[in-house]
């Protein structure tokens, strides 16, 4: 069965909330074939991205750069998938109080490195707190998920 794997840094109620609506999106009750593994950056390792079929990353913007969590996250798995999961289909969503310009450049340059695919530009959540974020993110987990389902990615 293919596994969808989600790392998003969660340090506040509303980025939870972020977190939350992708693994809702990813377990979508019509999306029956594929399994959602769900964990922060900091407890997320090289074995749970050899294991997974796509990838779903999450992070809030921090100093025009992307969480100190998920950096650790890539300097700890990098090498040891780098061979073995070049193609990975991956998506990003970032939470940038500013505009997300130097997070997403960050994250692309690390993806370019490891050779993953891109299923879609990342999406930036800019600016104010608005409650449509929440679907924004809902349904980019229900993407990535239906289409693994699908055999698409």
């Amino acid at each position: 069965m293919p596994r969808l794997l989600i790392v998003a840094h969660a340090p506040s109620p509303n980025t939870l909330k972020l977190r939350e609506a992708a693994e809702r999106g990813a377990r979508h009750p019509d999306i029956e074939g594929v399994e959602v593994t769900v964990k922060p950056p900091l407890e997320a390792g090289p074995e749970d991205v050899l294991g997974c079929h796509a990838i779903l990353l999450g992070t809030t913007e921090n100093l025009g750069y992307m969480s100190g969590a998920l950096k650790d996250f890539f300097d700890r798995s990098y090498y040891p998938v780098l061979e073995e999961k070049q193609g990975l289909p991956c998506a990003l969503y970032v939470r940038a109080g500013r505009d997300g310009t130097g997070t997403r450049r960050a994250v692309e340059g690390i993806v370019t490195g490891l050779r993953w695919k891109w299923v879609q530009a990342p999406l930036i959540l800019r600016g104010d707190w608005q409650e449509d974020f929440v679907e924004q993110v809902e349904e980019l987990g229900m993407s990535m998920a239906a289409g693994l389902d699908a055999g698409v990615l």
